[in-house]
């Protein structure tokens, strides 16, 4: 699988001053006991979870609710475990077993693309950034949750819910496009770095972006993270001016 795509301005670094990086790291350890207690259990966070399976979970988490996909998701794989299996299914086949997810016309064919393109490719997805994705519908985001699941890599998992809880919390992105701000991806990959809890910190921040900061009103009155937070801070100074 030869990467055709053009190098883009992700490519760009953006380094943290040390009051970003101290900032970070408070945050980590905040957001990390906070986990302990308020985290969500989903099928595809299981330990035993494959590349498959995991694939499978985050194509369906595009615009659905986790919620929506815990019910489906168990039967989807029932039907199809593996991506051999899937890439005989049929698209009218695939579009009448997720019609409860939404978008079922979009998402069939994506499924089915690319459990064929896998499996003409010895079954296995690749190992690399590049390779994962020249594959259409992947994407940086899929590609991240991959490398850090299975491949030990420190990735962020960047999408508009990460892309919130940095935007209040330490100050707003540099660009409109999530997927090219080195400024979001620099704080979010400082949060997330870790050697052996990755992983666990990118959900965390997820079920945080889901339970307390969410969109469009966070939950400030919960939320551990207030003491630093710039968006709390300007919320306190509107309300003394009012």
């Amino acid at each position: 699988m030869k990467s055709k795509r053009r190098k883009k301005h992700s490519d760009q670094k953006y380094y943290l001053s040390p009051d970003l990086k101290e900032k970070s790291i408070w945050f980590r350890r905040r957001l990390r006991v906070w986990f302990k207690k308020n985290h969500r259990n989903f099928p595809w966070r299981d330990n035993k979870r494959t590349p498959y399976e995991v694939l499978i979970a985050e194509i369906m988490l595009r615009q659905t609710k986790a919620d929506t996909v815990a019910r489906l998701y168990p039967v989807f794989l029932a039907k199809y475990p593996d991506f051999l299996h899937l890439s005989k299914a049929s698209v009218e086949e695939l579009q009448e077993i997720i019609k409860p997810l939404g978008l079922w016309r979009q998402r069939a064919p994506i499924f089915l693309n690319i459990a064929k393109l896998v499996v003409e490719n010895n079954g296995e997805l690749p190992s690399t950034r590049e390779e994962l994705q020249d594959i259409n519908h992947i994407g940086q985001y899929i590609t991240s949750v991959i490398l850090t699941t299975f491949h030990g890599k420190s990735e962020a998992f960047i999408d508009v819910n990460t892309a919130r809880v940095v935007d209040r919390f330490f100050g707003p992105r540099k660009t409109v496009d999530i997927r090219y701000d080195p400024y979001l991806k620099a704080v979010a990959c400082s949060i997330v770095k870790s050697r052996h809890e990755s992983l666990l910190l990118n959900w965390a921040i997820l079920d945080f972006a889901a339970l307390v900061c969410k969109a469009p009103i966070p939950l400030c009155s919960i939320c551990p993270m207030k003491p630093r937070c710039l968006y709390f801070k300007e919320l306190q100074v509107k309300i003394s001016n009012e």
